[in-house]
């Protein structure tokens, strides 16, 4: 679709059915093994105590931490 026309009627606005172009497929391996990275053993213990007292498992945590930017 060429960007300089709006939608069409019935259009939702929603991203393109286009194939993906395959450097967008790198950065997003490459920022997602960077964002699973294994963090130093001191940091892992805090996060493991700090889900466990709030209920959650490690990852759920971890999870967290990535989708809101900040500790809970």
């Amino acid at each position: 679709m060429d960007s300089s026309k709006p939608p069409g009627i019935g259009h939702n606005g929603g991203p393109p059915l286009d194939p993906d172009a395959s450097w967008r497929s790198y950065v997003w391996r490459k920022a997602h093994k960077k964002a699973w990275k294994t963090p130093p053993r001191e940091i892992a213990l805090r996060r493991l105590a700090r889900a466990e007292e709030l209920g959650m498992s490690y990852k759920e945590y971890t999870l967290e931490i990535m989708e809101r930017g900040k500790y809970l």
